[in-house]
């Protein structure tokens, strides 16, 4: 159907990704990061209260959508955000919850269960 977005799986993933409430606390703390000021998983571990194990865990979640970048620093790896994917993110999850689309009340008739029974009656 052309009404419902093409981006569903992706917005899902995105969804998907940011449902644990841990996950979520992470990202919001990235987001006040950037490359020069990124975090390792140490100090994140430690502001979020959580083991590095968790924390390698969550970031590998959200690396796999391209939602975090890592860059190496001797022996540290140190995350923040990918601000190019911020943006194409923050426009896929707006349209989710747009609602400048309407669904023509046609499609309902041909579809409502409801309303094929009274016709037939």
């Amino acid at each position: 159907m052309s009404i419902i977005s093409k981006e569903t799986e992706q917005q899902a993933a995105i969804f998907s990704a940011l449902a644990d409430p841990t996950r979520l606390k992470l990202v919001k703390l990235l987001c006040h990061q950037r490359s020069p000021n990124a975090l390792c998983v140490n100090a994140i571990a430690g502001l979020l209260g959580v083991s590095q194990s968790a924390v390698s865990q969550h970031l590998r979640v959200l690396k796999v959508i391209g939602l975090i970048r890592g860059e190496r620093r001797g022996y540290h790896i140190h995350y923040y955000m990918n601000p190019d994917k911020v943006k194409d993110y923050r426009e896929l999850l707006l349209n989710v919850l747009s609602v400048e689309e309407t669904i023509p009340e046609q499609i309902c008739q041909n579809h409502c269960h409801e309303r094929r029974k009274k016709d037939v009656a």
